[in-house]
């Protein structure tokens, strides 16, 4: 049935209200122009009558969708063209609505599938109904006006950004963040219910070798088929999501610790029967799973993620397909917080310049000169001032991605004693985090290009395991060391063992053997034959060894034998942050650390003469002769002034190291040493101006 249109919506009495209030119709719109003004737009007009049911339409309703009109002309006729599977009905929206009519009508807006050949037709159609329906006088919908419009291409497009908000492109399942909503939907309910559910996590564990060996569109078929064997044996209220990459999400509803346990063996089974058939052949695929009973040990979807990726990396270090069932665990809680304070100290030693430098002797097997020492790192205890080995922060500090900054901080403070002390050469070491990252190992280059002078005095520490975990990186820094004038050794040689390639093709100038192969030499046979091979490879390669971890003269000899170059260790010296050089333009004597009076050798070993200063009465003086004490007893027994009151030459005795007999001493060069020490006094009192008495101020 067709009607006016100006019938539908009552112009002629929209004509009389207006004017009511003053207001008059220029003209009257004509039943022709409103049809084609729907017909442009694309839309059909109706008004339902509900008591009768009739259903009433524009002239233009059968364009719109796609069937005769004498087959919608009723409520119900209307309906019985609907898909079933509509989520809702222009009858439901309408009759059940919750919402009371004020007197200018109640809106409505609503999709829904049209069959216009029968619900048991081919051809559907998307609608978009809206309208308005008005109330009776006992408050019950009345009747209903309202237009109707295809909106097929708008629904696709709505469906497809839809399924790509919330489904994975390949997989067709969902996706990380629909899953995530599903998961927390899961928890609420099981609280709720006070039941139980599982998340886990699935993991293809060489997904990696199937990228390599096959390429990246094997892999996603293998993805695609794993994830079909897992849905095909999953319950049908359980979720399945692609998590991401080789991952999947599986959400278990109402399930214990032991239907999970029989759970997770079923899925690892269906995986490993069979290998994957793909275009290029058959692919076996491993998987290790990682699983979180809920809402026991997670009460919302973000921890029950993490805790299940724990899980998960658990199992991924057993050599088989297997499972981990998350379990709460106090020594990863106490690990956890003591990563956090470690954290915490190492920022704040940063910040207040709390790290100190302290340094071994490298001793010359040869001469048991100090040739050389190596830079260690020390900690300034917050609290009591105390120094201690920072040894124990670098491994936490590789976890946590801080080490760059010590191995910064270590460069620029081994630049800043180098530059001080001319004398001193150092080794230090370098983390295997930093060497193998060019852009923070380029920074410590960049501190050396600074400083290129200081850089054939040092040398840089790359322990075996790090040069061996990428040998053409590694070459890289090397070489780019190398450049720069800077020595490199190998730390930890032979822990492990380092091929003859290896060591051929790393351009190093010395390699610094294990301290564990280099104690109880006389009776380990097996430390013996590896230390020596070791050296002998070295000697070959015409490459300098330093043995650590030195603690006995009897494993120093039988190393000296053998032909070691260096020897580090505590029988040598152990370290300390007292500087064994003297600054640039600087006297070395401190007060305050009498060590610093310390040489490369000890005095008694060196054979001296003294040489015979006259008598005060042979130089015009009445002052009495020194007696024969030494430098050190007198400045013991004597105040800081009088220490730095100007000394006359008869108070000196100088001593000479002994010269070849053909060798005549030069008097003129000890007068000027003279000049220099009196200079020296000057200048050290000129730093103590207010001290007078040392040990009362010291106490």
């Amino acid at each position: 049935m067709t009607v006016d249109i100006s019938e539908i919506f009552s112009f002629d009495q929209l004509a009389q209200d207006a004017a009511s209030y003053g207001e008059r119709s220029e003209a009257k719109i004509q039943s022709a122009d409103m049809d084609a003004a729907l017909a442009a737009a694309g839309e059909a007009a109706y008004k339902w009558t509900i008591a009768s049911d009739e259903l009433s339409w524009s002239d233009n309703a059968s364009d719109v969708l796609g069937c005769a009109i004498n087959r919608i002309r009723s409520g119900k006729l209307y309906a019985n063209l609907l898909d079933v599977d509509n989520f809702t009905t222009r009858y439901e929206t309408v009759m059940n609505s919750k919402t009371r009519d004020d007197g200018n009508g109640v809106p409505y807006h609503i999709e829904y599938m049209f069959r216009s050949e029968g619900r048991q037709g081919a051809t559907t159609i998307w609608i978009e109904d809206q309208g308005r329906w008005i109330a009776g006088t006992d408050g019950a919908p009345k009747e209903a006006f309202g237009t109707v419009r295809r909106i097929d291409e708008r629904h696709r497009r709505d469906q497809h950004l839809n399924f790509l908000g919330n489904c994975d492109p390949l997989t067709g399942m969902m996706n990380r963040g629909r899953m995530t909503e599903a998961l927390g939907e899961a928890i609420a309910v099981a609280e709720r219910e006070k039941t139980n559910c599982v998340f886990a996590i699935a993991a293809v564990n060489n997904l990696s070798v199937v990228n390599e060996a096959y390429g990246f569109d094997v892999a996603d078929e293998v993805i695609v088929a794993l994830g079909r064997r897992l849905r095909q044996v999953m319950r049908g209220g359980d979720g399945i999501a692609r998590f991401s990459g080789g991952k999947f999400g599986i959400i278990l509803n109402e399930c214990d610790e032991a239907e999970l346990k029989v759970a997770l063996e079923r899925f690892l089974s269906v995986v490993s029967d069979s290998v994957i058939e793909t275009q290029h052949g058959p692919v076996w695929a491993m998987l290790s799973i990682g699983a979180i009973c809920l809402p026991a040990h997670a009460d919302n979807a973000n921890t029950a993620t993490a805790k299940a990726e724990e899980a998960l990396h658990e199992a991924t270090r057993n050599p088989s397909d297997s499972y981990v069932i998350f379990k709460p665990s106090e020594r990863r809680r106490e690990g956890r917080a003591l990563n956090a304070r470690c954290a915490t100290e190492i920022v704040q030693c940063l910040k207040q310049d709390r790290f100190k430098l302290a340094f071994q002797p490298i001793i010359d097997a040869k001469t048991g000169v100090a040739t050389m020492h190596e830079a260690l790192l020390r900690m300034s205890d917050s609290a009591s001032g105390e120094l201690i080995a920072a040894s124990h922060l670098v491994p936490i500090a590789e976890n946590l991605g801080l080490v760059r900054l010590i191995d910064r901080t270590v460069m620029q403070m081994i630049v800043e004693t180098l530059n001080v002390h001319p004398d001193a050469v150092l080794t230090m070491n370098v983390s295997g985090t930093t060497a193998m990252d060019p852009r923070w190992y380029n920074q410590l280059l960049e501190i050396l290009a600074a400083n290129e002078s200081v850089a054939p005095r040092l040398t840089v520490e790359i322990t075996e395991t790090v040069a061996l975990s990428n040998v053409p990186s590694t070459r890289h820094f090397v070489e780019s060391l190398r450049l720069q004038g800077c020595g490199v050794a190998i730390d930890d040689f032979g822990a492990g063992f380092t091929s003859f390639r290896n060591l051929r093709d790393l351009p190093v100038n010395m390699i610094k053997l294990d301290g564990g192969f280099c104690q109880d030499l006389r009776h380990n046979n097996e430390n013996e034959y590896i230390v020596r091979s070791l050296i002998d490879l070295a000697g070959k390669f015409k490459i300098q060894t330093v043995a650590e971890w030195i603690e006995n003269q009897e494993d120093a000899d039988i190393l000296r034998q053998w032909g070691i170059d260096y020897l580090q260790g505590n029988l040598h010296g152990e370290a300390s942050i007292v500087r064994p050089w003297q600054p640039r333009d600087q006297a070395i004597f401190s007060l305050d650390n009498p060590e610093s009076l310390a040489c490369k050798k000890p005095m008694a070993d060196i054979q001296v003469e003294k040489i015979k200063v006259p008598a005060p009465a042979e130089i015009g003086t009445s002052q009495p002769a020194p007696t024969q004490s030494t430098a050190t007893e007198r400045i013991a027994n004597k105040t800081i002034e009088q220490v730095f009151e100007p000394v006359a030459v008869s108070e000196m005795e100088v001593p000479l190291v002994h010269h070849d007999a053909e060798t005549e001493l030069q008097f003129v060069e000890i007068d000027a040493s003279i000049s220099v020490l009196r200079a020296s006094l000057a200048e050290l009192k000129a730093y103590f101006p207010d001290r007078t008495q040392p040990e009362q101020n010291a106490a």
